[in-house]
């Protein structure tokens, strides 16, 4: 039986991804805070969701809750952490910065190591992180949010070298979004992608298990751009 969790599952991508994962998986975890939105999508298939009301930021609860999974599932063959904040925090004032660390940093921290140390046990798994474009380049306005996705994708490289000389078939993804329509989003933008649209991409990249991939693909060329402008350029436009 496939199974797959999907972590921050309530709207957005992980939602989105849910029901793309429902058609080709044997049962489908989605996990968030808001129980009312895990059983809408819960009551759109029944038979292959499964609904975990749970906080990430909870650190204990994630313990618990990898220890709940095994005991009811064999195996779990794939593990998406989708959950993300980031506000701008123009006076770089701690309250809003705190957040942003505990979800995009310590929670993603916790979730990964319990998902690839599961992973080393069963002999196999493919673990996929949601970083972002912004974890290219920082920001004056939204500082913790760059950072921490930065953070992110370092850290999932880092699994994906680990998984490369571990005799388990552990596969890491590092999925970065560009700018797509959810709640994170700031208003209107350029090459705003809708969340169905990425979520599409990114399933691809899951069934191709790549190491990386950027959505939508044409993001790669924006990428491009920021790795190489130097910073007093990037300084007028950020």
């Amino acid at each position: 039986m496939k199974t797959a969790l999907i972590i921050g599952a309530t709207s957005g991508i992980g939602k989105e991804l849910a029901k793309l994962l429902a058609v080709d998986y044997d049962k489908v975890i989605i996990t968030g805070r808001r129980e009312n939105l895990l059983q809408e999508i819960k009551a759109t298939n029944p038979s292959k969701f499964e609904a975990k009301v749970h906080d990430v930021t909870d650190l204990d609860s994630c313990d618990v809750l990898f220890e709940t999974l095994k005991n009811e599932f064999k195996t779990i063959d794939l593990i998406v952490y989708s959950s993300g904040v980031g506000d701008p925090n123009y006076d770089l004032t701690w309250e809003k910065e705190l957040p942003t660390l505990q979800t995009n940093v310590i929670a993603a921290v916790k979730i990964y190591g319990l998902a690839y140390n599961l992973f080393r046990k069963q002999g196999y798994g493919h673990l996929v992180g949601i970083s972002s474009i912004a974890s290219i380049r920082g920001n004056r306005h939204v500082p913790a949010y760059f950072a921490s996705k930065a953070f992110q994708a370092n850290y999932l490289e880092s699994l994906w070298m680990k998984g490369k000389r571990s005799k388990a078939k552990i596969y890491v993804t590092d999925i970065q979004p560009g700018f797509v329509n959810t709640s994170m989003a700031l208003g209107k933008t350029f090459w705003m992608a809708s969340a169905e649209k990425a979520a599409k991409q990114i399933y691809m990249a899951i069934k191709s298990k790549k190491k990386k991939a950027y959505v939508t693909k044409r993001w790669r060329l924006v990428v491009f751009v920021l790795k190489n402008a130097p910073s007093s350029l990037l300084f007028k436009f950020t």
